[in-house]
């Protein structure tokens, strides 16, 4: 377009327009190798979790969480798909940062409320059911520990396997 600008002293849109701010920066990419190594780390990390905590309530405070008194310290079964799917929360929840990464603006902020959320939801779950007070609270207990450890340690790398984008102003 050749001549005054037609807004008078407005120019047009584009970054033409404001020369002083440039062209939009590309959007960096993500260290996907890295962040999902962290997330296996953090399965690992987490199955730990959920067995340490259960084995706490179990052994330690005697309550029968997961399995029935007479399963011993270990319980049964259910323990090891307890640590099983606190793995698998892990992926999943690696594979939503690693979406949100790519996405949106303020991945951490986005992951951090989904994760907080979904774990809310777990440990309000098991005072939805007939248990014994105790195994209510022991059942929330693991739960919320092993949601504090996926989003807490999903949500500090979160930085530094994908570069902050530039905010709009």
């Amino acid at each position: 377009m050749s001549g005054p600008a037609p807004y008078g002293e407005y120019p047009s849109h584009g970054p033409a327009a404001y020369p002083e701010r440039g062209p939009a920066a590309p959007t960096p990419p993500v260290a996907a190798g890295r962040l999902w190594a962290t997330g296996a780390a953090t399965a690992v990390v987490a199955a730990l979790a959920a067995v340490v905590v259960t084995l706490l309530m179990r052994g330690v405070l005697d309550v029968p969480v997961f399995a029935p008194r007479r399963a011993g310290v270990w319980g049964d079964a259910t323990t090891g798909y307890l640590a099983a799917c606190a793995v698998g929360a892990a992926l999943v929840a690696t594979g939503l940062l690693h979406l949100l990464l790519v996405t949106v603006a303020r991945p951490r902020a986005f992951f951090v409320w989904i994760a907080a959320l979904v774990t809310v939801v777990f440990v309000l779950m098991p005072f939805t059911t007939s248990l014994s007070t105790a195994t209510q609270l022991a059942s929330a207990a693991v739960f919320l520990v092993i949601g504090a450890v996926i989003t807490g340690l999903l949500s500090a790398v979160s930085t530094s396997v994908g570069s902050a984008r530039p905010h709009a102003s």
